[in-house]
């Protein structure tokens, strides 16, 4: 058994997998204030549920923001994202991450190799956390924003890059009487907006596989589709992904 930990800014992911590489399984809850007792703390409940003894562990790698508090090998998000995706989907080319504090595009060659990237780790504009302080904003739950922009044809323009001055901006517009559906349609393109930015830094090539937790909102992802007119695979669950890869490589490191 092999072990994958993503300890993300918001979110703590781990995988299990077996030596042919299938997911037994995996698991994932907010970081909190300490990532490495969230990463814990889900090991001990993963191996319990599947009913796995520690010592059937062989090799665990960790990655994201919080690995480097957390003991054994650790690759950056960048390589775990790409490795995890490849195995997923061999064919990809891009991939696009959008996490709850940073966006990323990765150019991919032949078996997950990183040809290049551009990330966005400066400023929280674009990223889940922006969209949660957009749901506050709009008094709606982080899941009802995507629905509610496809609600809409038209959307209000998010101009300010700022995520305090755009949640001003959101509050404005409600207040002048545009609808909750427009203004989340508004909120989704501005994300897409400045992924699209970002995508333009590395060049797209398809397939395209959009990660992370915001890829889970449909309202970004059909903006986002819209914004660069392809189409995009989003996985089954695009949270674990960077966490697979860091298994994989735990794998074929051992």
């Amino acid at each position: 058994m092999y072990l994958g930990v993503d300890i993300g800014s918001l979110t703590t992911k781990v995988v299990l997998i077996a030596e042919d590489k299938k997911v037994i399984d995996f698991k994932y809850q907010r970081t909190g204030p300490s990532g490495k007792d969230s990463a814990l703390k889900l090991i001990k409940e993963i191996l319990a549920r599947v009913g796995v003894a520690e010592e059937k562990v062989k090799g665990t790698v960790a990655t994201g923001y919080g690995r480097v508090l957390f003991s054994g090998r650790e690759y950056s998000e960048i390589t775990c994202q790409a490795r995890g995706v490849a195995h997923l989907f061999p064919g990809v080319r891009t991939i696009i991450d959008i996490g709850g504090q940073d966006s990323k595009v990765i150019a991919v060659g032949k078996n997950g190799k990183v040809l290049d990237f551009a990330m966005n780790d400066k400023c929280a504009a674009g990223t889940g956390r922006f969209l949660e302080v957009m749901s506050q904003a709009l008094e709606v739950s982080l899941e009802e924003i995507g629905q509610l922009a496809e609600k809409s044809s038209e959307a209000a323009r998010i101009s300010s890059v700022c995520t305090v001055f755009a949640e001003s901006e959101v509050v404005s517009k409600l207040s002048q009487g545009q609808s909750r559906e427009t203004v989340a349609r508004g909120i989704c393109e501005a994300v897409a907006s400045r992924t699209a930015v970002l995508a333009q830094k590395v060049g797209v090539v398809e397939p395209i596989v959009f990660t992370g937790g915001v890829a889970k909102n449909t309202g970004v992802v059909k903006a986002l589709e819209r914004k660069l007119g392809i189409s995009l695979v989003v996985p089954e669950d695009s949270t674990i992904t960077a966490a697979l890869g860091a298994a994989l490589l735990a794998l074929e490191n051992s």
